[in-house]
Formats: C-alpha cells, structure tokens, sequence
C-alpha cells in the first residue's frame, strides 16, 4: 500500500511539473464608441485604447503608445498627442492597470482606419517584448471607401469581407501581411471582448481552449471565422520580428502581432 501511495505522489508530483504553463492570449484593443456613424447622430467619437485579455477581462499595464494615427481616403493623421491616460480595475486585479482614450470629431464621410503602435511590452512570463500593430475602422455618413487598403504597418490585417455592418454568424475574412507580403499559413488568435455586452460574467469558458480561437490562414495569408456572439472580436495574427529589443542588456525576441477588431450585433 505505501508503495503504491509513494507511487501515486510522484506520478502527480511529475504531471505537475511537466505541465506547461498556460499563457492567456494577449490582444491590443482600440475601442471606438461606436463602429458606424449615421446621419443625424453625433459626430464625436470616444476611443479607448488597451492592453487586454478580451474574454477573461483581465487589463495589462500600458504605457504611452509609440504612434497612434487615423487613415482617411488615403490621408494620415497624427493623433498621438491626443491620447490621455486612464486608470481602471477589473475584478481579478488588486491594482489600477493604465490605458489611454482620445475624442475624435467626425467631419467628413468616408471609412475611417485608426491604427495603433505600442510601446513594447515586457512579458516575462514568455521571456519576450510584445508589439502589436492594431486596427479598427469606423464608417461615416454612408461612404464606404478604404476599410480594404492597408495602412502600411510593419504586420497588419487587411479586411476582405467590409468590417461594419456584420450580423452574428457573419463570416469575416481577413489577409494576414507582414512588411507588405502575404504570410502563408499564419496562425490567427481570435477572442471575444467580454464587456461588450457591459456585463463581465455574460460569458464563461467551459474550458480553457474556448478562451482563445484559434484557426489557420490558407497558403496564401487569407483566413474565415464566423462570429457566433453579438459584440466586439479580436483577430490577432502573431510572428516573430527579425529584429530584437534589450532587457537587462541582453537581447530579446520580439512578438509581433497584426490585431483587427469588428463588430457583431444581433438581427432582429
């Protein structure tokens, strides 16, 4: 019997310690107050910029942005030194965590690309600097013209279905590029922002893999995901930069990801 037993607890003791660690899927997030602009509405849009685990609602630290910008008909603007940080809890962390938002006026029709590029992030659980490169696009006034041309980042994710008026169950496609270039059979993160719908416990994974999707893109950098909830999702095509950042003097492996968000809503 305490052969067995002594059997037992280190059988256990060796699952336990060979087990990797789970690591939440990290997304950037660039929230806008609204994702279509109607006539007749107003024509301020609130925008929060974060650092996020979408479903699980838990907020990384984040500094100021490198660069924050809006592409219209082909023209960029600057709209870094618009950014003011923010401070705010979620239910599973003791501390304030900092993001950033900004007012934009809306003055002339047309699609309306914002498009942010983070401070690197130092992650140690996975001993690497985190940058992700993210998108939304905003529709105005009924013009629908440039949500399907690139911006120009180093990795982004250009739209191939429009990324405004999606019903639930819509299927979205998107082209993985990173310096310009299709990357064939990228692997793409997929979360559902949890305060979406304003409530943080409207949905619960069952397990960890319903956490974070993840789907491939085909040999040619173009990926499919059909949203099955009302809200806000997050697509987040990772690789890594052939360039490296310093911590502690040493050098350090960069993640870089291609992040776009979209909204769902329900047909009714």
């Amino acid at each position: 019997m305490q052969k067995v037993l002594r059997y037992t607890l280190l059988m256990s003791l060796l699952l336990t310690t060979a087990l990797p660690e789970i690591a939440s899927a990290h997304f950037g997030l660039i929230l806008p107050s609204d994702d279509i602009i109607s006539q007749g509405e107003s024509r301020t849009l609130h925008l929060q910029v974060k650092f996020i685990h979408p479903l699980e609602q838990h907020y990384m630290e984040m500094t100021k942005p490198s660069a924050f910008a809006v592409v219209h008909r082909g023209v960029s603007y600057d709209l870094l030194e618009t950014l003011q940080p923010q401070k705010g809890k979620s239910s599973d962390q003791a501390a304030d965590f900092t993001y950033w938002v900004t007012d934009f006026a809306i003055k002339r029709p047309g699609d309306y690309t914002f498009h942010v590029e983070p401070t690197p992030y130092w992650e140690p659980a996975e001993n690497l600097f985190i940058v992700h490169y993210t998108k939304v696009c905003v529709q105005a006034f009924g013009l629908e013209e440039g949500w399907d041309e690139p911006v120009g980042l180093e990795t982004e994710i250009v739209p191939l279905t429009r990324p405004y008026g999606l019903w639930t169950n819509n299927l979205f496609s998107g082209l993985v590029l990173l310096k310009g270039e299709p990357v064939a059979f990228a692997e793409i993160e997929i979360e559902y922002l949890n305060e979406s719908s304003g409530n943080p416990s409207i949905v619960t994974a069952p397990a960890d893999p319903y956490v974070t999707q993840v789907i491939k893109a085909d040999g040619h950098g173009v990926f499919h995901y059909a949203m099955p909830r009302a809200g806000w999702w997050g697509f987040s095509a990772l690789n890594e930069a052939d360039w490296t950042l310093k911590h502690d003097g040493v050098d350090k492996a960069v993640e870089i990801g291609a992040v776009y968000w979209v909204r769902t809503r329900d047909m009714k």
